[in-house]
């Protein structure tokens, strides 16, 4: 198979970024017959320029990754010995608790909706509202949050110092024993490693053009068409930026009754032009992490999506591309431990 007088866009490899939109056009300024499987080539190539895949492994201290699993499943570390890390960020539920807020301890509703764990070694910043650096720095926020696991760092310590095996893999691992600063770091670690690779999407960008049909091809096409790429890009798919909430129309007026979680970045930063300003969430696994956006608002993937159209981009999607690109959000899903996730 042979496509002449293509108008796709190439001698030079030239990238062009049509409103941010990631669409992007090759010209061979000749009129000869280029191989079908140039163009699929070509198209691999533009696609790693927006988009990077996952590694397949990373080489981490695999002592403190088992430390830190073991912490991040202790409900011991909470206050009353009852919510863990885990509790939240369910590792079989897509790393989140599929709750539009999250309830931590002593039944006690948070204020926002929790975001998946999986891959956040890759988020630029943690928490929607970027308030962390690092996830080291993430981890005593809800650890001492009275509404999540209402504990502190000397109750914590003292839970974990009264066990032996803890005291001995601390010992070996670090110099200085039991310490806030080192239960964050193999906490952080064990997250590190909590990444999903080989979804059929980075099987694409890695140069296999059968990992996606053609309605989730296509809808990758609309999906750097129209704009989505502007927000959502890099290794994450997003993460890597932060982003007002309602640039084409007021989100937030229109949905009514506005909390202090809705605010964004201004909590922070006491900015007004941080105000509605939230970190991108990564759409890695999103197919397994509803309800959507920081509030939970969005049911369906559907609905965020048009959600999405619509106060980001200003557009309708009519109904067959809203269906195309939840088609191509479905390959995002990677697998964990050599196992696919469900």
């Amino acid at each position: 198979m042979t496509i002449r007088n293509t108008y796709i866009v190439a001698a030079t490899l030239t990238t062009i970024l049509l409103g941010g939109a990631g669409l992007i056009y090759f010209d061979w300024h000749d009129s000869s017959e280029i191989s079908a499987s140039a163009v699929a080539q070509i198209q691999t190539t533009a696609a790693m320029d927006i988009f990077t895949p996952l590694p397949l492994s990373l080489s981490l201290d695999t002592r403190k990754v088992m430390l830190g699993e073991r912490l991040f499943n202790d409900a011991r570390l909470s206050g009353d010995g009852t919510i863990s890390c885990a509790h939240c960020h369910n590792l079989s539920t897509g790393g989140v608790d599929r709750l539009q807020r999250s309830v931590g301890i002593g039944g006690k509703e948070g204020a926002i909706n929790a975001p998946t764990v999986f891959n956040s070694g890759y988020n630029f910043h943690q928490f929607w509202d970027g308030r962390a650096d690092t996830l080291e720095e993430q981890v005593g926020g809800p650890l001492q949050n009275p509404v999540e696991m209402g504990s502190t760092w000397p109750q914590a310590i003292a839970v974990i110092s009264e066990d032996k095996t803890y005291t001995s893999a601390f010992r070996t691992i670090y110099r200085d024993g039991i310490q806030p600063d080192n239960v964050k770091d193999a906490i952080a670690t064990f997250e590190r490693s909590l990444i999903t690779p080989n979804s059929r999407f980075d099987r694409y960008l890695r140069g296999d053009q059968t990992a996606l049909n053609e309605k989730e091809k296509a809808g990758y096409v609309l999906f750097k068409q129209i704009g989505c790429t502007s927000c959502h890009q890099g290794i994450n798919i997003g993460s890597n930026m932060y982003q007002k909430l309602g640039v084409m129309e007021d989100f937030f007026t229109a949905r009514g009754n506005i909390s202090e979680a809705d605010l964004g970045r201004i909590n922070i930063t006491k900015r007004e032009k941080d105000r509605y300003f939230f970190k991108v969430p990564s759409l890695r696994n999103v197919a397994l992490t509803p309800p959507y956006l920081h509030d939970g608002s969005a049911k369906t993937l559907e609905e965020a999506v048009n959600v999405m159209a619509r106060y980001q981009l200003g557009m309708k999607l009519k109904k067959d591309d809203e269906a195309d690109i939840v088609a191509f959000l479905r390959t995002l899903t990677g697998e964990y431990r050599g196992k696919p996730l469900e």
